[in-house]
C-alpha cells in the first residue's frame, strides 16, 4: 500500500550549476525556487534520496556543455509522489518512484522503433535538460519514472539508477562470455556494483584503481584481484568496462583483453585517447565500443536483477545542504563506493 503522500508545498531549495567551472571555484548555488504544477504525463515528487554521480561533477565542472542555464542537477533519484498529471498512469499520491538519467525521447525516430532510445537525437536528461534530484523537490515523466523495489532504503535504491543501471549496460555492451574474466578499471559509485553483478553471474572479476581504498573495497566484494590502474591483470581479460574517465587508460585496457576481447567505455565524458598500436591494442579481434545511456528497458532488467542479488552499496550520506561538499569529495577522490544527499534534518 502506498504510504500517504505529504502536503504540496508552494516552494523548494534547489541547487543550481551557476557558472561552469572548477569545483573549488564552487560553481553550484543554492536558490529557492516555485514548486509547478506537474503536466498531464508528470509526478510531482519529494526528494527522498539523491545519489551523486561523475557526471553531476562533468556538469559543474563544465566538461559537458549546459543545456540550458541554472539547471539542477541529480539524476539517481528516489522519493514520493505528491501529485500526477492527468495523463500520468501507473502512479498515485504516495507511491515510492524512481527517476533515471533518461527524461524523455520522440519515441517515432528510427532509434526509438528499432528499442535504441538511448541513441534518440531528441532525448532529453534528469538534471542536464530538466532539472533533477539536488532539490526538496522534481517533476518526472510519469513514462520515464521507476516502480523500486521493497525493502531497501531510499538511500541504498538511488544509486542503483544510474551507478547501477549504466554498469548493467557496460557489462551488456562488453559481451563477457559466461564464466569470463572481467576487468574494471576504475572502482567508485558504478564500479563497485557492477562487480558484484558479474561476480553473482560466475565472473572472476580483475579490478585496476589508483586508490587503495577502492582496491580494499572491491577484494571485500569478492573481486579476485586489485591493482593499480596502469598495472598488468594477473591473466589475460576476456572483456573490461573503463569507468575512470581518462582516455589514457584505453591503450592499457585493450592490451589486457585476450584475443577476441572487448573493452567497452561506460562514461559520458572522457579525456583524449591516445593513439593506438593496430598490432598491440586492435588486431586479434579486439574490440573498443561506447555506452551511450541506457534505455528504459535497461533500467526495468537491472533494477529486477538487483532485486533478487541485493548488492551490497557502500555509501556515505551528505545532506542535501552539504551537495557542494560531496561533489568536491568526489573530484578529490575522498569518496569510496557512492556518495548519497538525503534531506537535512529537522
Amino acid at each position: 500500500m502506498a504510504a500517504a503522500a505529504p502536503p504540496t508545498p508552494t516552494t523548494t531549495t534547489a541547487w543550481v550549476v551557476d557558472r561552469p567551472g572548477p569545483i573549488t571555484g564552487r560553481p553550484l548555488r543554492r536558490v529557492e525556487r516555485e514548486v509547478a504544477a506537474p503536466g498531464p504525463y508528470e509526478l510531482l515528487v519529494e526528494v527522498g534520496a539523491c545519489g551523486v554521480c561523475r557526471t553531476d561533477l562533468h556538469l559543474a565542472e563544465g566538461d559537458l556543455a549546459p543545456h540550458r542555464p541554472l539547471c539542477t542537477p541529480g539524476h539517481e533519484v528516489v522519493g514520493r509522489v505528491l501529485a500526477a498529471g492527468p495523463a500520468a498512469e501507473g502512479f498515485v499520491p504516495g507511491d515510492r518512484v524512481g527517476a533515471a538519467w533518461l527524461a524523455g525521447t520522440c519515441g517515432e525516430c528510427r532509434y526509438c522503433r528499432a528499442g535504441q532510445e538511448n541513441l534518440c537525437p531528441y532525448s532529453r536528461y534528469t538534471g542536464w535538460d530538466l532539472d533533477g534530484g539536488y532539490a526538496g523537490h522534481l517533476l518526472v515523466d510519469a513514462r520515464y519514472a521507476y516502480r523500486l523495489p521493497e525493502g531497501w532504503a531510499d538511500e541504498e535504491i538511488a544509486p542503483l539508477l544510474c551507478a547501477g543501471i549504466i554498469g548493467y549496460r557496460a557489462l551488456e555492451r562488453a559481451e563477457l562470455p559466461p564464466g569470463g574474466r572481467l576487468g574494471l578499471y576504475g572502482f567508485g559509485a558504478s564500479a563497485h556494483l557492477t562487480a558484484q553483478l558479474a561476480i553473482a553471474r560466475g565472473a572472476t572479476v580483475h579490478v585496476l584503481t589508483r586508490s587503495e581504498a577502492a582496491q580494499r573495497l572491491a577484494l571485500d566484494l569478492g573481486a579476485a584481484s586489485a591493482a593499480g590502474a596502469y598495472d598488468a591483470p594477473p591473466e589475460p581479460l576476456d572483456a573490461a568496462i573503463l569507468f575512470a574517465p581518462v582516455g589514457e587508460l584505453v591503450p592499457t585496457a585493450l592490451a589486457a583483453l585476450d584475443r577476441g576481447g572487448t573493452l567497452a567505455v561506460a562514461g559520458i565524458h572522457l579525456t583524449d585517447i591516445p593513439p593506438l598500436g593496430y598490432a598491440r591494442h586492435l588486431f586479434q579481434e579486439r574490440t573498443l565500443r561506447s555506452v551511450t545511456a541506457n534505455t528504459r528497458e535497461d533500467g526495468r532488467a537491472y533494477l529486477a536483477e538487483a532485486a533478487r542479488l541485493r548488492p551490497r552499496v557502500h555509501l556515505t550520506r551528505y545532506p542535501m545542504s552539504r551537495a557542494d561538499q560531496a561533489l568536491a569529495d568526489l573530484a578529490a577522490d575522498r569518496v569510496t563506493g557512492v556518495a548519497v544527499l538525503v534531506p537535512d534534518p529537522e
